[in-house]
Formats: C-alpha cells, structure tokens, sequence
C-alpha cells in the first residue's frame, strides 16, 4: 500500500497541487491555466516532464474530464447525477468511483475491490486529500482520478451545486 497527499494552494491565482508521498517529500506538481474556458490541469514529475494533461470538457451538464498521457486520451472522467452523493464513472479501467458529499470521502473499487480510499481533512489551511493506494501498479491512475474529482468539486462550488 502507497499513501500520497495532495494538498490544493490557498489564495493562489491558479490552481496548483503539490502531490507529496508518504515521507511528505514531492512526488508531483500540478499546474492549471488561468483564464481559460474550463479546467486544464498539467501534472509533472520531480524531473519537471510533463506526465499528464487533463482538459475538462466544456458544455456539459455535468462536469466530465478527458485524461491525456503523451497526448493520446487515455480516460474520461465525469460525474453522476445523484442526489445527496458525488458519484463519478471512469472511461478507461473499470472502476467505480464513490464519495458523500457532506463527508468528502471517496472510494474507487475495481470489479467490488477497494483499489483506493481518499479522504478530505478540514482541518488543514486549504483543501487536503489523503490517498491510500492498495495498487501499487495503478498508483499515477488513481492519483489523476483523484485530482479529477477535487475539480469537479470546485466546478461544482463555482456553479453553487455542492
């Protein structure tokens, strides 16, 4: 088992995480654009090559996310209409993605299998995440899930429906 944490930047004019592994040292940077038409986030690694690209798709009724490695689309992330929960699908591996909207925990199972637990902490000064990642073997995919579901979140605040 992996545990990471991201934690979101207060007070920033864009919106930048830092990943950190379990001996709180940076594992990830991610970077999003400023004044664009929805969400375009750039995950790098410590070596500052670019790992990921996740670009939300505009005109949506509801948030949805494509996933890019190498510039080839290798996800589509979206959330689900329910009430009193924020359930999201995954395109790409078949995973199911959980969470309660009071409690910010998440879940993703595979095939009914806990893959990763993520949980919100509140107490923290800005929005923290941390991952416990059962997969070794699918720890990059998981963390973009995750990265994924907090803009949904803050797409989700900005349109006053969380």
């Amino acid at each position: 088992m992996v545990k990471y944490y991201i934690k979101q930047k207060v007070f920033s004019l864009k919106e930048q995480f830092t990943v950190k592994n379990e001996d709180e040292q940076d594992a990830y940077y991610v970077e999003g654009k400023l004044f664009t038409l929805g969400s375009k986030l750039h995950i790098y690694n410590t070596n500052n090559e670019e790992i990921l690209y996740i670009e939300q798709k505009i005109w949506r009724f509801l948030p949805e996310f494509d996933i890019y490695q190498q510039g080839e689309l290798v996800a589509t992330i979206k959330k689900e209409f329910r009430f009193f929960k924020n359930d999201y699908s995954i395109n790409g591996p078949d995973w199911d993605i959980e969470g309660s909207v009071m409690a910010h925990d998440y879940v993703i199972r595979e095939r009914e299998k806990v893959v990763a637990d993520i949980s919100k902490k509140w107490l923290s000064w800005g929005d923290s995440y941390a991952i416990d990642i059962q997969d070794n073997s699918q720890k990059e995919l998981l963390l973009r899930a995750v990265i994924v579901i907090d803009c949904v979140i803050s797409a989700s605040r900005k349109q006053g429906s969380s």
